[in-house]
């Protein structure tokens, strides 16, 4: 087998993958774009080369051998982003979990790195592929040397040999560097020869081959003025094409044997896509063999028939689902374990005993669980009320362990020491495949869990209180779980069909646009086809194409959306999209997920994902239903109250998170604001413009509220100049006027950061942790994302507190006033309940007073509220 190397251009092909693909994140709030980007392209190389040998070259810093030829070598580029400095060490954690090298040397850029083991390649009899972003690369190129360079996308590639470089400039490789000598390259800022671009460069050289030879035959250019330019600047050429050579000479300490390829650590790989948030990629690859751990067998009972006496004292007890979707689920069997031993319960022998139901539905009887909303749940569909549960295993490892998410019950006991339990994979299969085995291999798997129960609850009790976390766990994290028990069992009422008049409408109103887009381009075509859409706008059209992929013209949205001022077409396209995705996503959506009898819909309220302390909604994601578009908003109309006599409530806090910015910097002019109940923004862009409140007009306004809650998620210079259209010099000058004119917040800022460079963690209000290792990391980019993470969790997370607080404090409002109102949702700031008209009076005077008291601010806490016959109404 012919020995293959692949070198490939670390910072190019990461800088290309950032700009490439929009923002994308994972659930720490950490950017991934890059990284996505990069590993896309990785995969791609390592499946089309199978190289036997593989290396990634980096810079290592600003400063090269080049600078002593001319300061300003590079000197026209910006500062990187932050939100891509922080993605370049994990693009070198895939690296090693792919067992790839890399390498970088002070002084030196990567393309000389490349350049040298290029060389020392062909010379070994080696096929070399080179990948980059930067054309510079292609004078490399020769019989035994391709450079593969990326276009506008990320994985759509343009391959320079020596015949496609003649094809496309009529020079050979070695040529490049002439070219770039003459007519310089503004991304490095080589100066070139003033006036020279790549047409009358190639011109130049097809005639004279080199700059030397332009250079002592000047007046055989054809072209005065040409002859004076290249007279004047003879020694910008040469110098210019002196920086635009890549160096293959570099002094390295490593031979090319080293840097041969062999496989991935898939186990380190699953462990990155997983931290990633890379679940596509995830799907594609085998799950992890789990650890050869000894497992000691529980000692447990088989409980057929249940007495009195199994039941005498407070007991750990674990429910077993059948299958993940617990709203659709049937239950296993339970396990209990308490002081008289811990025993297995099959599921029917559970449901046909009055003792066991006396026993679950009996308040004193303490229990312990493992996610006690699931549990609740579980029991609720087979008539049972589970009442004195005191403690949940699952909320308690999530409140101490917030950036960890187990997927199961061996998961969570792993994290606390304990590796007996076996992987529910292990014993029930995965995916598809999950069944339920012999009765007798789950019994004791069951049993094992109800007895860790207990072991556990003693491990997390002990850190809680040591966290100073029992207030938050007993106070607001268990009840919550209870209260969100209810609101899932309840569920919200949909008219199915005005869910089905409005995809009649929504079907209609596509055709209507189909034909305009129809008519704009001249021809019919299927408009969800990226292929015959790009062929539309870039060729029939003539519209500038933004960037390509490998299947032709990318039509992704923000392609179109940069084309949107060129054409009336475009506008008309994304359109299309945005109700097209309403009718498939939303309308036919929620249809499939309505309970047939009831026509209601139970979301999933997620209590242990976020590291903030935010609550989320899956299957279906109701805190997501798109209301940009006056059609998403409509979507709203389809929930209404479970029966006439009743109106959808919705109540939400104003501007929570800037509150409790208020509230923690101790800002005073922040604090006014809020106490003389002034609009905000204005009053932010009064400050930092320096003009009169008066004077704000909608583009100050506009500016300003972008910067205040920017400020809350711990926002740079290139993300404002992003969503504000702005450079990023005007964007750094705004933040820098904005925190001289609130001096509280500047100081909160760097105070924050240096408490949780002391103690590891920032906390809310209420004593959530979250844990911030990257704050004292050496690398700047991690711990420039841990400062900022530091900034703004406290935020989140306080306002994430305070509805949960609110949400409790309605609930015993509710009980206490004997009032027929549910809390149906709970959606970011917002909390919606379904009303009897005659409770209407008192939910307005009620709601707002207790969500406006759940905590004590030095700003008052301000609830909106609004009702109707459906949601849409209600807002």
């Amino acid at each position: 087998m012919k020995k293959k190397i692949v070198l490939i251009d670390g910072n190019s092909v990461a800088y290309r993958a950032f700009f490439a693909l929009p923002l994308l994140s994972n659930s720490k709030g950490m950017h991934t774009n890059a990284v996505y980007g990069f590993t896309m392209m990785l995969l791609k190389v390592l499946k089309e080369e199978n190289p036997t040998h593989l290396l990634v070259a980096f810079d290592a810093g600003k400063t090269t051998f080049r600078h002593k030829t001319y300061d300003e070598y590079k000197g026209g580029r910006q500062k990187t982003p932050p939100e891509l400095s922080e993605q370049f060490p994990y693009i070198r954690e895939l690296l090693k979990a792919y067992g790839i090298a890399q390498y970088e040397l002070e002084n030196y850029e990567a393309d000389d790195i490349i350049g040298t083991l290029s060389l020392q390649a062909e010379k070994d009899d080696f096929e070399v592929k080179i990948y980059s972003g930067d054309k510079d690369l292609t004078q490399l190129a020769s019989e035994a040397t391709t450079v593969c360079i990326t276009r506008k996308g990320i994985t759509d590639i343009e391959v320079y040999t020596p015949a496609h470089i003649e094809e496309k400039y009529g020079l050979t490789p070695e040529q490049i560097i002439d070219m770039k000598g003459l007519m310089g390259d503004s991304s490095d800022n080589i100066p070139g020869v003033p006036g020279v671009g790549e047409k009358t460069a190639i011109k130049l050289l097809k005639q004279f081959d080199t700059v030397e030879k332009l250079l002592a035959s000047i007046g055989e250019v054809s072209g005065k003025k040409l002859q004076e330019k290249l007279e004047e600047h003879q020694d910008l050429a040469v110098m210019s094409k002196e920086l635009a050579t890549i160096l293959r000479e570099v002094p390295m300490d490593f031979s090319l044997s080293s840097l041969q390829y062999n496989e991935p650590d898939n186990e380190k790989v699953y462990e990155l896509f997983k931290e990633l948030g890379f679940n596509s990629l995830l799907e594609k690859l085998d799950r992890p063999a789990e650890e050869a751990a000894i497992r000691e067998k529980v000692s447990y009972e088989f409980a057929a028939e249940l007495k009195e006496e199994l039941f005498n004292d407070d007991s750990s007890f674990y429910l077993e689902m059948i299958t993940e979707n617990y709203h659709h689920a049937d239950v296993a069997g339970f396990g209990l374990s308490g002081q008289s031993g811990t025993y297995f319960i099959p599921a029917e022998a559970a449901f046909q005993s009055a003792v066991f139901k006396a026993w679950a539905e009996d308040e004193t009887k303490k229990k312990s669980v493992y996610d006690a909303k699931r549990t609740v749940i579980g029991l609720r569909r087979r008539g049972i009320e589970l009442k004195g549960i005191d403690f949940d295993i699952w909320l308690a490892s999530y409140l101490l362990n917030p950036s960890e998410s187990p997927e199961d019950f061996a998961a969570v006991a792993k994290l606390h020491g304990m590796q007996t339990i076996q992987s529910d994979e292990a014993v029930y299969g995965k995916g598809a495949k999950r069944k339920l085995p012999e009765e007798a291999e789950y019994a004791e798997h069951i049993a094992s869990k109800a007895a860790a129960v207990e072991e556990l609850k003693t491990i997390c009790l002990k850190e809680l209180e040591e966290n100073q976390q029992l207030e938050l766990f007993y106070e607001l994290e268990l009840p919550l779980a209870l209260i969100l028990a209810d609101m899932e069992s309840e569920g919200v009422q949909v008219d199915v069909e005005r869910l089905k008049e409005m995809g009649e409408e929504l079907k209609s109103k596509l055709a209507g646009i189909e034909q305009t887009i129809h008519a704009l381009a001249g021809t019919e075509f299927n408009i969800n086809s990226p292929k015959q859409l790009g062929t539309i706008l870039f060729e029939k059209l003539g519209l500038p194409p933004v960037k390509k992929t490998k299947t032709g013209y990318s039509t992704s949205a923000d392609v179109l959306e940069k084309l949107a001022p060129s054409h009336e077409i475009v506008e008309h396209i994304l359109t299309y999209r945005q109700l097209g995705k309403l009718q498939s996503t939303y309308i036919e959506g929620l249809l499939k997920v309505a309970d047939p009898i009831t026509h209601k819909i139970h979301t999933r309220f997620n209590q242990a994902l976020t590291q903030t302390g935010r609550l989320s909604s899956t299957e279906p994601n109701l805190q997501n239903i798109p209301i940009r578009l006056e059609e998403g908003r409509k979507i709203r109309q389809a929930f209404v109250p479970s029966n006439n006599d009743s109106v959808i409530f919705a109540a939400d806090y104003s501007q929570i998170e800037l509150r409790v910015l208020a509230h923690i910097a101790d800002d005073e002019k922040l604090i006014e604001a809020f106490l003389h109940d002034l609009d905000i923004h204005t009053a932010t862009a009064a400050d930092v413009f320096h003009v009169s409140q008066e004077e704000v007009d909608s583009n100050m306004r506009r500016q300003a509220k972008a910067v205040n809650f920017g400020i809350v998620y711990g926002i740079s210079d290139y993300g404002l100049s992003q969503s504000l259209g702005i450079t990023r010099k005007d964007a750094g000058i705004f933040i820098d006027r904005y925190l001289q004119s609130y001096p509280g917040v500047k100081e909160y800022m760097e105070s924050i950061v240096r408490q949780a460079k002391e103690k590891g963690f920032v906390t809310t209000l209420l004593q959530r942790r979250r844990y911030i290792p990257e704050i004292t990391s050496r690398n700047f980019n991690l711990r420039s994302f841990g400062e900022r993470t530091a900034m703004n969790t406290p935020i989140q997370g306080s306002a994430a507190d305070i509805i949960k607080k609110a949400m409790i404090d309605a609930a015993e409002m509710l009980e206490k006033e004997n009032l027929a109102s549910k809390l149906l949702l709970q959606v970011h700031d917002e909390l919606i309940f379904e009303v009897p008209k005659a409770e209407i009076e008192t939910m307005k005077r009620l709601v707002p007073e207790v969500m406006e008291q759940a905590v004590e601010l030095k700003v008052p806490l301000k609830v909106d509220y609004s009702y109707g016959p459906t949601w849409y109404d209600a807002k």
